[in-house]
């Protein structure tokens, strides 16, 4: 079967960018002629800078300045050569200095990024495995891409669960030689700090295991010279601890630094490190400047200087210790964020505030959750107090204000982030103001037929009878996946006509059902040995069995948003009482636009499903000579040669129901696709689904054979078809069964979409859904090809990222 075109990750923050950008939080640009680190102006309008990562604000100390311009003015702009032949004047300096500052040899790279690409290929072995942390900043796990053509396993761990990392060491120690542990010091988005006490206590549990720490963040704000928040934590570097960090952000220069205490591997990564070895170094202006950043660091003055910072730091802490805003971590670092919880209340917030006077940063994913979107800032020496108050007090009175406008309560915020609630009088005023209702129902018995029909009934396989059918099969089953619970949902306006109307499953699904078949493959691997790897309960739009349209929008009403909303607010809800990760929007077209935006602001990710494929033009022939010229010459020539001069080898027979025997055959079929087939990957429906689909009317079967003149041992179908008869005059094939050890003599697969196509011209109908996958094949006969897309809303992301991440994991 043809591969499914799956989503690229950039094209989804494609999406997610231009969003934050289309509302004004993205890609602006600051307007000052001089830059004081108190203000910065943006659209000609000067705003309080609570948006900076150099949290001392060294750059504007008049001593790296003086040394900078000195420094151009002796040696130029730049030093274009690489420094595996020569190396600038003073950078000798710099490196000795550094030195002095960490006690521990030291190289020196031109930013942070560099410095990873030149680092970890070089220091990680082929024998080695690795293992991030969910949240290890993206310019490590960048450089960890380099490892897997190696075959090096990269695996990952939820943030800071050490239990988990425990977990994999002991799994990982017999098979590697070392076992490198990858963090940041402190977090860039919430603030939050390594629990590197801990970790220390597991490099001297397992000798094996080593870390790799990037502490850009905690860099000169805290420590012993300014040397960060990792030592800070530790009397001294650990012999098995390469140490990341910066001479940008608080350190107010420019350029990166390694720090390792084994002069060897010091020498090793020195010789040949990658950009090390290739690319230009740091300019005359960056190194001066960083020796004078160093001579504070080495001074008294480093510790007046981080005094005056966490002076702010404690204030802010005090300050929203008497509101009731989610700041999301508490901890004394100058790295602040309050949950927001989706994108539009982010930008929501962010652009009350620039409207008050205030710059911030929006944390959005992917750098958190997209369900975990908040107002980043941070607190600098350049920030007074009275500043730090003022955005507060800014902040505090314009959440509950953006609440009410997004039609949000604190606790959903508060229930995104998994922090305790609190008492409110919730009054959804736009729903009132909009007369909007909602009914819930769960069971389709309890919703109007012809209504239902109406709305829906046209879409698939999912009309008011096809839905019965499937609460009957998937109910009072042996294993907790064959158990799904339906939810109908219908949002009306005063008129009492449905703005909105869909149904949504509970149910246990694989988080790799859209990922690349290669690494369904891998993930099933693993679950022939624990089948509930990589699962979660998830809150599913229509089923894992329909395809088409699972929901009716009137776009035309003018309140179609709201009632969205509406409908957000309960699915929620819902998702909470199932325990649910994942909220799941599926089968839409990608030229909805306005849809498209709508979704993206309320939280979703934009991902690609397999493209559906339709025939929809059966008035346009009558036989099958008229047939064959409806299609294109390739398509021609292929059915002539590959199915209709096989069909005579077949006997083929429509029946209304099937016999036991006949069940247990088919079913024994379809897992034969199933277990082949991981373009779709999801559970197999349970056998007692066919028996319902024996008992009901409007359901069919097609069975394939060979003539006994042709395969004598071949008496029994080696290819059974389900499919459903519409109300509304569709037909629809929603499971298949073959016998693999006929399919290439036979051409058992077209012969059997063939076989679709000519029973549904017989009966007339309007049009005939062939389902997802091998798009390429059903287009040879007259298919047309449907692309669809999916919105995806996680509570977190890891196991997302963790499937993104298997390439080679498991590897070795």
């Amino acid at each position: 079967m043809a591969k499914i075109k799956h989503n690229n990750f950039l094209d989804t923050v494609d999406e997610i960018f231009t969003n934050a950008k289309k509302n004004g939080v993205f890609h602006l640009y600051s307007e000052d002629e001089f830059f004081t680190g108190r203000k910065i102006q943006i659209e000609s309008k000067s705003l309080f800078h609570f948006g900076t990562t150099s949290y001392l604000n060294l750059e504007l100390d008049e001593r790296l300045k003086e040394a900078a311009i000195q420094a151009i003015n002796k040696y130029g702009t730049q030093f274009p050569l690489s420094k595996t032949y020569l190396s600038f004047v003073i950078y000798k300096e710099l490196e000795e200095a550094l030195f002095r500052m960490y006690e521990n040899p030291v190289l020196v790279a031109k930013n942070s990024t560099l410095c990873h690409l030149a680092v970890i290929p070089s220091v990680i072995r082929d024998e080695d495995v690795v293992i991030l942390d969910h949240q290890v900043h993206n310019s490590v796990q960048s450089a960890c891409q380099m490892l897997k053509p190696r075959g090096i396993p990269v695996d990952m761990i939820r943030h800071s669960n050490l239990n988990m990392l425990e977990d994999k060491i002991k799994e990982y120690r017999d098979r590697h030689k070392k076992i490198w542990y990858m963090i940041d010091g402190v977090y860039s988005m919430y603030g939050d700090c390594a629990p590197i006490e801990e970790i220390i206590l597991l490099l001297e549990k397992y000798p094996q295991l080593h870390l790799y720490a990037d502490d850009v963040h905690g860099m000169s704000w805290i420590g012993k010279n300014g040397t960060g928040y990792l030592l800070s934590k530790i009397k001294s570097l650990h012999e098995k601890i390469i140490l990341i960090s910066t001479l940008s952000k608080s350190f107010g220069a420019s350029g990166a630094v390694m720090i390792t205490s084994n002069k060897e591997l010091h020498r090793y990564v020195k010789t040949f490190g990658g950009p090390l070895s290739f690319s230009a170094q740091l300019e005359p202006a960056g190194v001066a400047a960083a020796n004078a950043s160093a001579k504070i660091h080495l001074s008294p003055d480093i510790y007046r200087i981080q005094n005056e910072l966490s002076e702010r730091i404690n204030y802010c802490n005090e300050l929203f210790a008497e509101t009731n805003l989610p700041l999301i971590e508490k901890n004394d670092c100058p790295v602040f964020f309050v949950g927001t919880g989706l994108p539009a209340s982010g930008y929501n917030l962010s652009n009350r505030l620039l409207k008050e006077g205030f710059y911030v940063n929006l944390g959005i994913f992917p750098a958190v959750p997209v369900k975990n979107t908040g107002i980043r800032f941070t607190i600098s020496r350049g920030n007074n107090l009275e500043d730090i108050k003022n955005l507060v007090q800014a902040i505090d009175y314009h959440y509950p204000k953006m609440l009410e406008e997004m039609d949000k309560t604190a606790n959903s915020v508060r229930k995104a982030f998994k922090l305790p609630l609190i008492r409110e009088e919730v009054i959804n005023q736009k729903y009132l103001a909009n007369n909007l209702s909602l009914q819930v129902e769960d069971k389709i018995e309890n919703i109007d037929k012809t209504e239902w029909n109406k709305l829906l009934g046209e879409n698939g396989s999912f009309d008011w009878d096809g839905l019965k059918l499937i609460e009957e099969s998937f109910s009072n089953n042996e294993k907790p996946e064959h158990n799904w619970s339906l939810k109908y949902f219908i949002v009306r306006d005063q008129r009492n006509h449905p703005v909105i109307a869909t149904f949504f499953t509970s149910c246990i699904w694989k988080e790799d059902m859209l990922a690349p078949t290669l690494k369904s493959r891998k993930i099933e691997e693993e679950r022939t040995l624990n089948p509930y790897y990589l699962t979660s309960r998830a809150f599913i739009m229509g089923s894992l069995l329909t395809e088409g349209n699972h929901i009716y929008i009137d776009q035309n009403n003018l309140i179609w948003k709201e009632a969205f909303s509406m409908l957000f607010e309960k699915l929620a809800d819902e998702q909470e009482k199932a325990g649910s990760n994942v909220l799941l929007l599926r089968d839409f077209e990608d030229d909805n636009i306005e849809l498209k935006n709508f979704f993206i602001s309320q939280g979703f990710v934009k991902v690609n499903m397999p493209e559906t494929c339709v025939v929809e033009d059966f008035s346009s022939w009558n036989n099958e000579k008229e047939y064959l010229s409806s299609l294109s010459l390739n398509s021609r020539k292929h059915l002539k040669k590959e199915v209709l001069k096989m069909e005579k080898f077949y006997e083929v027979e429509y029946k209304d129901s099937l016999t036991e025997k006949e069940i247990d055959d088919f079913y024994r079929l379809y897992l034969n696709v199933k277990g082949r087939n991981f373009d779709v990957n999801y559970f197999e429906p349970p056998k007692k689904l066919i028996q319902k689909l024996s008992d009901l009317p409007n359901f069919e079967f097609i069975t394939l054979k060979i003539k006994g003149e042709y395969e004598a041992e071949a008496i029994a179908p080696i290819s059974i078809i389900a499919a459903y008869k519409s109300p509304s005059n569709n037909y629809i094939p929603i499971m298949i069964g073959m016998d693999y050890n006929y399919l290439e003599k036979y051409g058992v697969y077209r012969q059997s979409l063939f076989q679709v196509l000519k029973r549904a011209k017989s009966l007339n109908v309007n049009k005939l859904f062939l389902g997802f996958s091998a798009s390429i094949e059903k287009k040879k006969f007259g298919s047309k090809i449907i692309p669809k897309i999916a919105y995806i809303q996680a509570k977190d992301n890891f196991n997302l990222e963790y499937i993104e991440s298997l390439s080679t994991l498991r590897a070795s």
